[in-house]
């Protein structure tokens, strides 16, 4: 077959010419490269090895400083062994890798005692709870002998309950619940001064600053027996008080009756006697009266006497000529 008759000839001729075209493009684009120079690798060696240690200086430094706060003290031991406490507030440095620090609170704190069961002197049961305020006074003391703030709150626990047991063995219930009226004085003071003398014995470095009573219950098995005899108790103080109250009104009634009958005699007697006396004086001046005219008084006692006598229906029968009569009938002569 000839190229005229080839049916690929212009597909063939389309492909040489992008052939052509690629070389010429290589051709124009070719550069020249210059030669790069040799990698220093000790001077980059040197210096990373002294960014790091300045860094490594810079980190340790950083790390073994410390801030010592207001609230707080600052306690740097050295392989275990205290060497200095820090009680002012500002930054200080540690030996690194060899010394350590630790702090402890220097402000006051809150620490709740549990609560204990205790018998009064007059035998009853009861559950105590309190609560104390206390701080540290002495950071060596308090870790030479309790070692940490669990171990002080735990002697100090101790300590509280001891005294706390001892104080209400020689109180009355009464006394216990009835602070005002009891003749105990300030338990918790005392309670606060003994404890304070136990951990001075004892040189651990804290002081209790105030024991107080939050609350004071009975047992369970022993509240409603302890109810039922308060009421019963209440019950009969009451019924006392009601019968005292019956005897001393009767008391005052009879006391009061008698007055009242002394009083009455008193004045009956005076009114007899003003009445006697009345009846004398007018009799007597009835007498002087009646002397002055002796025919007028018999006609008075006369005219008295039918008043007395005659009613509705009074029928009286006498002689026409008889004296009683004859003033009846109005004959007077």
């Amino acid at each position: 077959m000839t190229n005229d008759n080839n049916p690929f000839k212009s597909i063939e001729d389309k492909f040489k010419e992008m052939q052509r075209g690629q070389k010429k493009k290589s051709a124009g684009s070719e550069k020249v490269i210059t030669p790069k120079k040799p990698f220093n690798m000790k001077k980059f060696v040197k210096t990373s090895i002294t960014i790091t240690v300045i860094f490594a200086i810079a980190v340790i430094l950083l790390a073994n400083v410390f801030v010592v706060k207001e609230g707080e003290y600052r306690v740097v031991r050295q392989f275990g062994e205290i060497t200095r406490i820090i009680e002012d507030p500002g930054l200080n440095m540690k030996i690194p890798f060899i010394q350590s620090v630790t702090s402890l609170p220097k402000n006051q704190m809150i620490f709740n005692v549990s609560e204990a069961e205790i018998s009064t002197k007059d035998k009853k049961r009861i559950i105590i709870d309190n609560y104390a305020v206390w701080k540290i006074t002495d950071p060596g003391k308090m870790i030479s002998n309790a070692r940490n703030i669990i171990n002080a709150e735990a002697r100090m626990e101790e300590f509280i309950y001891s005294v706390i047991r001892n104080e209400m063995g020689r109180l009355d219930y009464v006394d216990v619940v009835n602070e005002k009226n009891s003749k105990r004085g300030n338990l918790n003071d005392l309670v606060t001064q003994k404890v304070n003398e136990f951990l001075d014995e004892g040189n651990f470095g804290i002081e209790v600053i105030d024991v107080r009573m939050k609350r004071i219950d009975l047992p369970e098995e022993n509240e409603h027996s302890i109810y039922t005899r308060m009421i019963s108790e209440r019950e009969s103080t009451a019924q006392r008080y009601l019968s005292e109250g019956d005897a001393e009104k009767k008391i005052i009634e009879a006391e009061t009756d008698r007055e009242v009958q002394e009083m009455l005699a008193t004045a009956k007697k005076e009114a007899a006697i003003i009445h006697a006396e009345g009846e004398a004086e007018a009799a007597k001046i009835y007498n002087n009266a009646f002397s002055k005219d002796p025919e007028f008084y018999n006609l008075y006692r006369t005219l008295q006497s039918y008043a007395k006598t005659i009613g509705e229906d009074t029928v009286i029968i006498m002689p026409a000529d008889s004296p009683y009569a004859k003033i009846l009938t109005g004959y007077l002569e």
